[in-house]
């Protein structure tokens, strides 16, 4: 199937290629939990006064905030709580897609989608790293990892379609992560233990 990944905890953040680029440049030295810690808070301030609403390039603050713990891609996270790095990625990129869909009117239903599609995305990880069904490299980029999705949205409110920018995103997602676990569990052997001796 695919390579073994040098850290289950590190398979689980979704990094796009923007973050995993920023990595590379720190070469894993920098240790993912204290920049993302910095980067929630400085989020939970953004929300508070209402950056979500703003109708220009405010908006992607979250994603340029967000970028803090794009060096930390690269680490082992192998420290005794780098393992919430992934849960707290999750909960910022959901809290600031379901914030500036609602700020900026996006019918629930289509925030609603997204939030699916990711929730579907991240589910399926977690699921298929257990079984030791490792997923493709390419999985991340494809599906624009946490960094470019928030960016993406930020775009459709900067262009002045929030509704048609969700929707578009939500679309591509499901069928893009859809094709792709159908394909993968399918070709993957039923035994997550045969997977990982054939590693």
């Amino acid at each position: 199937m695919t390579p073994v990944p040098r850290s289950r905890v590190v398979a689980y953040r979704d990094d796009g290629p923007l973050s995993r680029g920023m990595g590379a440049l720190v070469a894993g030295q920098l240790p993912p939990l204290p920049p993302l810690v910095v980067a929630a808070f400085v989020i939970a301030i953004l929300v508070a006064i209402g950056v979500a609403g703003s109708d220009d390039w405010a908006v992607l603050a979250f994603a340029v905030t967000l970028l803090l713990a794009g060096p930390g891609s690269s680490h082992p996270h192998d420290g005794r709580l780098d393992w919430l790095a992934p849960p707290m990625l999750r909960l910022i990129e959901y809290v600031c897609v379901a914030a500036v869909g609602f700020a900026h009117h996006v019918p629930p239903v289509l925030i609603f989608a997204l939030l699916g599609a990711l929730a579907f995305h991240h589910y399926d990880l977690v699921y298929r790293i257990r079984q030791r069904v490792y997923p493709p490299p390419w999985l991340s980029t494809f599906g624009l990892g946490w960094d470019g999705r928030l960016i993406a949205v930020s775009l459709g409110v900067v262009a002045g379609w929030p509704a048609a920018g969700y929707a578009l995103l939500a679309l591509y997602l499901w069928g893009f992560f859809c094709w792709e676990s159908a394909t993968c569990w399918l070709a993957a052997p039923r035994s997550g233990t045969e997977t990982a001796e054939g590693e």
